[in-house]
C-alpha cells in the first residue's frame, strides 16, 4: 500500500503531462483533414499555416499531360515548408518537377466560412513560385480574418510548350498544362476550403504580372468556370493567346536546339529536365527579341477562345473584378541601364524598338506626339512612359474598354505612389503593387519603404480584401470607387492620399489606340 499511492500519483502526473503535451503541440501544429489525407501545419500567431499541401500528383512522370489528383495518403502528413518549384531557369531555390503542392494560411479551423484569397504568382509564365517572402500570407490572414492561399504549378516548357502538332494525340494537351494545373488547384481549394475556415463560394484569385495574366486566360476557359466568384489582376494581362501555328514554330525551333526531328518529338517526355531547360535558351522566332515566349495556347480544347478577343468572355461575366497597373511598369525593365535616364532627344528613336515598345510604330511620330502633349517633359520621361503606354498598360485598358462595353465594368486603378527606394527613380514601377496588395511591406525583397508604405499598403489590400469579401472593393480608407465606363473612364488613382479621377493619361490612350495592338508573344 505504501508503494501503491506513490505510483498511482506519479502515473496521474505523468498521465496530465502527456495530456498538456498533447493538447500544446495539438495548438502548435493544428491538423487538417483534405479529400487526399490529412496534414499537419504550425501556429505563427493567430494565424495557423499549412506550406506544401500537395493538391496533385508528380508531374514528372506525366510530363505534358493534364495533372492529376494525388494518391491518397492516411497518416498526418507535416506541411511545415514550400514544395518544390517547376523548373526553370534563374535562381529560384528547390526546383522539380513534383511542384503541384499549395500554402494556406487561415486564422481559425473552424466553420467560420472566410473570404479566400487565392494568390496566383507573376514572373510570366516562365518563373516564379508561391514561395516568396512577398506572397507571405500570414500577415493579410490575421488583420483582416480572410484565408489565403499561394500555390506553384508548371512553367516554361513544362507548362506551356505546344507539342500536339508534333508530337501526337497524347501531346494534346501540353500547351495549357500549368493552367490545367491552376484549375485543379483551384477545385482543390473548392473541395477542401471549409475545412481551412474558408468559403468556397466566396473564393478571388488574384495576381501580379504573369500571375494577372493566367487569372485573364482562366476567365475565358470553360474548365474553370465556377471556381472562383471574385478577380483582381495587377499589371498583367491576356488580351490574345497564342494562336496553334505560331506555338507550334516555337516548338519546332525548340526540338531542333535538342536535335531532335518532328517524328522523335515524343522522346521529350524523358529527356532530362536540364537538357530541355538549355535548349529553350534561344530567341523567340516568332517575335525576334526575348527569351522563347511561352503562354496558354488557343488549341480548342483547354483553351476555345481568346481572353479578351473580340470582347469580354461571357462566362465570367458575373464575376466582380479589379484591373490595375502602375503609372511607370518598364521603369522595372528599362530603368536598370543608368543611360535610359539621360537620354537625349537624338537617342531616343533608337531606344523606341519594337522589343521595347511592343508594337510597330515610328517613334519619330510617337516622340512628336509627347513633345506636343507634355512639352516639359525630358527625352527620358517619353521614353519610359511611351513603353509603357505602348505595352502592357494598353492590355489593361483594351480589358476594362472591354468589360465596360459589356455591361459588367470593371474597378480599374493606377498606382501613383512612389517608394522612396532608389532615390524615387524608378517611379511606381511593375511589381510595386506587390506588397501593398498583400500586405507585405516589411518582408525582403519590398521596394516599399517609407513612413507611407504602410498606409498605402491598408488602402490597397483593404480594397483587394473588400473585394473579396463583398464583391466590391470600396471600404473606409478611400474614396467612393465606381466602375469604369467608356464615358468617363473613371480609375482610382493609388496613391497617399487616394483619389478618383477619369481617363488618367487619356492623352496617351488616344496616342496609341489608333496603332492595332496584339498582346505579345500571340
Amino acid at each position: 500500500m505504501t508503494r501503491f499511492i506513490p505510483d498511482r500519483r506519479q502515473a496521474l502526473i505523468t498521465g496530465a503531462a502527456l495530456l498538456t503535451a498533447g493538447i500544446a503541440r495539438a495548438q502548435d501544429h493544428p491538423v487538417a483533414a483534405t479529400t487526399h489525407g490529412p496534414v499537419r501545419g504550425v501556429r505563427d500567431g493567430a494565424v495557423s499555416v499549412f506550406k506544401g499541401v500537395r493538391y496533385g500528383a508528380d508531374t514528372g512522370p506525366r510530363r505534358f499531360q493534364p495533372p492529376v489528383p494525388p494518391a491518397p495518403w492516411s497518416a498526418p502528413v507535416e506541411t511545415f515548408d514550400y514544395g518544390p518549384a517547376s523548373p526553370q531557369g534563374g535562381s529560384e531555390p528547390n526546383q522539380g518537377e513534383d511542384c503541384l503542392f499549395l500554402n494556406v494560411w487561415t486564422p481559425g479551423l473552424d466553420a467560420e466560412r472566410r473570404p479566400v484569397m487565392v494568390y496566383i504568382h507573376g514572373g510570366g509564365y516562365s518563373n516564379g513560385s508561391g514561395s516568396s517572402p512577398l506572397y507571405d500570407g500570414t500577415r493579410l490572414a490575421g488583420r483582416n480574418d480572410v484565408v489565403v492561399v499561394t500555390l506553384n504549378h508548371r512553367l516554361n516548357l513544362f507548362g506551356y510548350l505546344y507539342l500536339a502538332r508534333l508530337a501526337g494525340p497524347a501531346f494534346a494537351d501540353s500547351g495549357n498544362a500549368g493552367q490545367l494545373d491552376l484549375i485543379l488547384a483551384l477545385r482543390w481549394v473548392r473541395d477542401n476550403i471549409a475545412t481551412f475556415g474558408g468559403d468556397p463560394d466566396r473564393v478571388m484569385v488574384f495576381g501580379q504580372s504573369g500571375g494577372g495574366a493566367k487569372i485573364a486566360s482562366l476567365m475565358a476557359t470553360p474548365a474553370a468556370a465556377g471556381l472562383f466568384h471574385r478577380a483582381a489582376t495587377m499589371s498583367g494581362q491576356q488580351v490574345t493567346a497564342s494562336g496553334p501555328m505560331n506555338a507550334t514554330t516555337r516548338a519546332a525551333a525548340w526540338l531542333d536546339a535538342l536535335d531532335l526531328p518532328p517524328e522523335r518529338a515524343a522522346e521529350v517526355a524523358t529527356l532530362p529536365v536540364d537538357r530541355l531547360l538549355r535548349a529553350a535558351q534561344m530567341t523567340d522566332p516568332v517575335l525576334g527579341y526575348g527569351g522563347l515566349s511561352f503562354a496558354p495556347v488557343l488549341d480548342d480544347r483547354t483553351l476555345t477562345r481568346h481572353p479578351f478577343y473580340p470582347d469580354a468572355p461571357s462566362q465570367s461575366a458575373a464575376i466582380p473584378m479589379i484591373i490595375g497597373n502602375t503609372r511607370d511598369e518598364t521603369r522595372a525593365f528599362l530603368g536598370g541601364d543608368p543611360a535610359n535616364f539621360a537620354l537625349a532627344w537624338d537617342d531616343l528613336p533608337a531606344r523606341m524598338t519594337v522589343a521595347n515598345m511592343r508594337i510597330d510604330v515610328a517613334p519619330e511620330g510617337v516622340i512628336a506626339a509627347y513633345r506636343q502633349m507634355h512639352p516639359n517633359w525630358s527625352p527620358s520621361d517619353v521614353f519610359f512612359a511611351a513603353t509603357t503606354a505602348a505595352r502592357s498598360w494598353r492590355g489593361a485598358v483594351i480589358e476594362a474598354e472591354a468589360r465596360a462595353a459589356a455591361g459588367t465594368p470593371a474597378f480599374v486603378y493606377q498606382l501613383n505612389w512612389t517608394s522612396p527606394a532608389d532615390g524615387g527613380r524608378r517611379g511606381a514601377m511593375h511589381t510595386d503593387d506587390i506588397p501593398l496588395a498583400l500586405d507585405t511591406v516589411t518582408a525582403p525583397g519590398s521596394r516599399a519603404q517609407g513612413p507611407q508604405a504602410q498606409v498605402m499598403a491598408d488602402i490597397l489590400s483593404g480594397a483587394f480584401v473588400a473585394l473579396a469579401r463583398t464583391g466590391h472593393p470600396n471600404h473606409p480608407g478611400m474614396p467612393a470607387w465606381t466602375p469604369y465606363d467608356l464615358t468617363r473612364r473613371q480609375s482610382m488613382i493609388m496613391d497617399v492620399p487616394p483619389r478618383m479621377e477619369d481617363d488618367p493619361r487619356g492623352d496617351e490612350r488616344r496616342l496609341f489606340a489608333r496603332i492595332p495592338y496584339v498582346q505579345p508573344g500571340t
